[in-house]
């Protein structure tokens, strides 16, 4: 296990008719408050105003790596869509419309002040949006998971906990969109994924997610939608680096019966496994399935890998970028 700090200075207020106090909450912190709502990615633009109250430049030098923030303005949040994991996270990931770039900030006080998670306001998030939310709340479990480090046992089950809560409750969050249960379970999920807790004492990949922020910029694709194409497509290129983790994956995970397979075989069924699942609640697994052609492939590759190579399961250049979408085709 690796050495490591963890700090998350969030304060969750979790469950049924707390988004009644987000009035009391927000008056600790300031009496004039800026409302950003609608659409996607509304808590990473939230941060990037943020930022750029404290600022006098451009907020998008802090995005391209040309400077970095200094301070944010406090943040509060009411979660309407369990996804990103923003609501406790340390980073932002905004889009350039003009440059068709998708690129991330992170600090340590880029944290929201505060996150209210009542499931009931999650009952009229569209079907499309359910499915994409879970893809990207199971791939952020997947970036901690398949990573180079062993001897991490409580992180790997960890994961693996996550993991089989997700594929449980998706389902029934999409066949009961009022399933309060359910989607307590979701959201409670979607915050662990990505609050910085199951990544510790082993080396984040990140991989998937930088290759989709490419495909996302320049396509009209939800990020886990995107994620669910791309995920399984990288899991065929790099799974033999360490075939051991996803062996491990198929069997804990998936309870695929690994004992009478060789090794390729049980990778492979894992792998299997998790397209099937992505097909069962409506995703995509391939480009061609969402209308994406290989026109920009060679353009995505270089892009994702413009400023250092990609992974640490394994590093990746921008012609090994290229092949996981040429996979993923």
């Amino acid at each position: 296990m690796d050495n490591f700090t963890w700090y998350n200075p969030t304060k969750i207020i979790f469950g049924r008719k707390t988004h009644q106090q987000v009035g009391q909450i927000t008056a600790a912190y300031a009496k004039r408050v800026l409302l950003v709502y609608g659409g996607g990615s509304v808590i990473d633009t939230a941060k990037a105003i943020g930022l750029g109250v404290e600022d006098n430049g451009d907020v998008w030098d802090f995005y391209n790596g040309s400077r970095r923030p200094q301070k944010m303005a406090k943040v509060g949040v009411v979660l309407t869509i369990p996804a990103a994991g923003s609501e406790s996270s340390d980073g932002s990931v905004i889009t350039n419309e003009e440059t068709k770039e998708k690129l991330s900030c992170c600090t340590d006080f880029m944290y929201p002040d505060f996150a209210i998670l009542n499931p009931e306001l999650c009952y009229t998030v569209p079907v499309s949006q359910i499915r994409a939310g879970g893809a990207d709340i199971l791939a952020h479990i997947m970036e901690r998971y398949f990573v180079p480090n062993d001897h991490n046992d409580v992180s790997d089950r960890i994961c693996e906990a996550a993991m089989e809560a997700l594929i449980t409750n998706m389902p029934k969050v999409l066949e009961d969109p009022k399933d309060y249960d359910a989607w307590a379970e979701m959201m409670w999920l979607g915050n662990i994924a990505h609050n910085g807790l199951l990544g510790k004492g082993r080396r984040d990949d990140w991989a998937s997610h930088n290759i989709e922020h490419e495909l996302s910029a320049i396509y009209d694709v939800a990020h886990g939608a995107g994620l669910a194409v791309v995920f399984p497509a990288w899991m065929r290129y790099v799974y033999k680096e360490h075939p051991w983790r996803f062996v491990q994956f198929a069997s804990r995970v998936w309870h695929v019966d690994v004992s009478s397979m060789d090794e390729d075989e049980a990778c492979l069924a894992g792998i299997h496994a998790l397209e099937d699942f992505f097909k069962s609640v409506g995703l995509a697994t391939h480009l061609s399935e969402i209308g994406i052609d290989d026109t920009n492939i060679a353009l995505m590759a270089q892009k994702a890998c413009k400023n250092h190579p990609l992974g640490s399961f394994k590093t990746l250049y921008a012609q090994d970028v290229e092949e996981i979408l040429k996979i993923a085709q």
